[in-house]
């Protein structure tokens, strides 16, 4: 039997699985860090930290699963974008890796956007709008405020290929992780000379960028002896976390889409061509899957809305779950499912920390709008639920726009545990909501990228269709389109009444 080592690098917590040749997850382990963050828009870890929770994770799973090393046939990846670390020519880090929720280099961002213009960004590296989480920026503001660390510089690492190092010992990533960098020409699948230029860096301080799914090498005689993995094993490049979560999720051809609706909501919409909107909407990335993209519109804060509000007003609930050993959401599910579609008029905007597409505004705010004596604590949590369908509803009319075809929707992440949001869901778009057996969605994708490189699926498409089982579909009622055709109507208008206020 063949098995792959899966591996997702999040932002709060490194996650191993072995999956075996079918599909099957045989073990997983999570390994949690805490983010370093001493000060205003700071946000840091050791880049060390990854490695060492990587290697807990694995022995983990190696115990569980009480497989021999030997059968591990290849490594594959997910990983979070934008977080990355610069490393001398040892390969020993020169500073704590910078994560993305990093947003320190604004005054840098500022100057990118100056030099090269929003279209030209847009244009060649898929994102619409220039701020301080991009990589690039921190390049710069590195360059700025530690002098010493950006001469030094060797290589500049995304966390994906700090770990494919270490494994390995070669520099190697690929196109999909570095999409949202500003440092990648989408359209070429290649660096863009001149950001590189205004930055003051040089190719050779990139790894060499290959296909999603590409053999690396095996695993290094040092890793090795540091792992108990085998020299015979495989390393294989990854994927961008959202690019592996569809794949996992069987998101492979246009009219199937991907939303996650976990901490933040992010969307995977497969597209043949490159393709940008012209009124800046949308992010656009190249897929892992070979020459393909797909629009990535994102916003950051999603089910972290319902967790806020689980936190901060509902303690009776909390102790009721606590004292039954049920769980808290679902007690709120309970209540919100009680409720009306349309929450009775009651409508939230979910922006808590701003929004991302398709506005773009960091000084949003959340927002509950039409209160009234009727409402209770149900209407608040259906309220959350509708306000973060209808974000995820509003870029799909802009994809639509653009043309992407909508079929049906797979959903992953926390929200899709919920029955009553993924038919709101349904009912909001009209459209199939999917949920797939597997609930580590990313891992899953990461071991079928592992699968192709080592040679064991013909290609990725096949694989990942292949290996993915539906749990359930969610079939839209068409007796509540008009009230969430009217809800998304006004969650729209409050947004362009309120966003001067803000």
């Amino acid at each position: 039997m063949k098995y792959f080592l899966a591996v997702d690098l999040g932002t709060s917590a490194v996650k191993a699985a072995i999956f075996d040749a079918g599909g099957r997850r045989v073990a997983l382990a999570i390994e949690e860090y805490q983010l370093l963050t001493p000060a205003e828009n700071v946000c840091e870890l050791p880049a060390e930290v990854y490695w060492e929770k990587f290697l807990a994770a694995w022995r983990k799973v190696l115990a569980d699963s009480k497989i021999d090393p030997e059968q591990i046939t290849a490594v594959g990846f997910s990983s979070q974008g934008e977080t990355f670390v610069p490393v001398d020519a040892t390969g020993e880090p020169l500073r704590n890796a910078i994560v993305w929720l990093d947003n320190r280099a604004g005054k840098e961002a500022g100057a990118v956007e100056k030099q090269f213009g929003r279209e030209t960004i847009y244009k060649t590296t898929g994102q619409p709008a220039v701020g301080p989480i991009w990589p690039a920026v921190k390049f710069l503001w590195i360059k700025n405020n530690q002098p010493d660390v950006f001469k030094a510089t060797h290589k500049f690492l995304m966390a994906e290929d700090y770990l494919i190092h270490r494994l390995s010992g070669r520099y190697v990533s690929e196109f999909s992780v570095y999409s949202s960098s500003l440092v990648l020409d989408i359209n070429k699948r290649a660096l863009w000379s001149d950001m590189l230029d205004f930055i003051g860096i040089s190719a050779e301080q990139f790894p060499e960028l290959r296909e999603s799914g590409s053999v690396v090498g095996t695993i290094s005689p040092n890793a090795a002896e540091a792992t108990g993995l085998s020299t015979d094993t495989l390393v294989v490049t990854g994927a961008y976390d959202h690019a592996a979560g569809s794949i996992g999720a069987g998101v492979t051809h246009s009219g199937v889409i991907s939303e996650t609706t976990g901490s933040a909501m992010a969307i995977c919409a497969p597209v043949n061509n490159v393709a940008f909107d012209p009124e800046y909407r949308v992010p656009v990335h190249c897929h892992a899957i070979s020459g393909k993209y797909f629009f990535s519109p994102w916003g950051e804060t999603a089910g972290m809305v319902l967790k806020w509000f689980r936190d901060k007003f509902c303690q009776a609930e909390i102790a009721e779950a606590n004292a039954t050993g049920c769980d808290t959401f679902e007690i709120l599910g309970k209540l919100a499912a009680a409720v009306q579609p349309g929450s009775e008029g009651l409508i939230m905007l979910p922006f808590l920390s701003g929004t991302g597409s398709p506005e773009f505004d960091s000084n949003a705010k959340g927002v509950f709008f039409g209160a009234a004596l009727k409402h209770g604590k149900g209407h608040f949590v259906r309220a959350i639920m509708e306000a973060v369908t209808y974000m995820i509803a509003r870029n799909v009319e802009v994809m639509a726009d653009l043309g992407v075809k909508l079929d049906e929707i797979r959903s992953l992440g926390g929200g899709a545990k919920s029955d009553l949001w993924c038919q709101i869901k349904a009912d909001a778009m009209q459209a199939t909501v999917a949920v797939v057996e597997e609930s580590e969605q990313a891992l899953k994708g990461a071991a079928i990228l592992a699968g192709v490189g080592a040679g064991v699926f013909a290609d990725l498409e096949t694989a990942s269709n292949d290996m993915v089982a539906i749990r359930k579909r969610y079939q839209p009622n068409p007796a509540n389109a008009a009230v969430y055709a009217a809800g998304l109507a006004k969650y729209e208008q409050l947004y362009e009444r309120l966003k001067d206020v803000f």
